[in-house]
């Protein structure tokens, strides 16, 4: 059956992807001692601090049974700071801290590097960055 042929199977092409691209950050990442989920929550806060962890995740498309192991370890490299709100104790911003604010100069020329390592022409990234943005964007609520 055609249709259930491997090689015909989107889903494997993104699965494979993915785990191509993992694969070339880590090289990348391990002089920051970031994991590629870690270094996420980082991209996310160096683009704008003191998210609260319910919008952090919102971003990441992560939920909280996923984030809160990743904002753990962070604090506990003490890149970051977990904050309770004092208007709703139920509310945590998460705060970065002065490592977390000097990693971000050593992390500049990451996204550079991995278009290199990666091979993308600009071609293709604008070309896929848009697609894959737009797919993400239709199934955001879900």
């Amino acid at each position: 059956m055609k249709q259930l042929k491997l090689s015909n199977q989107l889903c494997f092409s993104f699965y494979a992807l993915s785990r191509l691209v993992t694969s070339h950050y880590q090289p990348l990442l391990a002089p920051l001692d970031l994991t590629y989920p870690q270094y996420l929550v980082m991209l996310a806060l160096w683009g704008e601090d003191a998210l609260s962890v319910k919008a952090l995740g919102q971003r990441l498309m992560l939920d909280s049974g996923t984030l809160t192991p990743l904002l753990k370890r962070l604090e506990a490299k003490k890149l970051i700071k977990r904050v309770r709100s004092k208007e709703d104790e139920r509310v945590v911003h998460i705060h970065l801290s002065a490592a977390g604010k000097q990693l971000q100069q050593q992390a500049a020329d990451i996204p550079e590097k991995m278009s290199c390592s990666m091979g993308f022409t600009e071609t293709e990234y604008n070309t896929l960055k848009p697609m894959i943005d737009q797919i993400l964007k239709r199934h955001a609520n879900e």
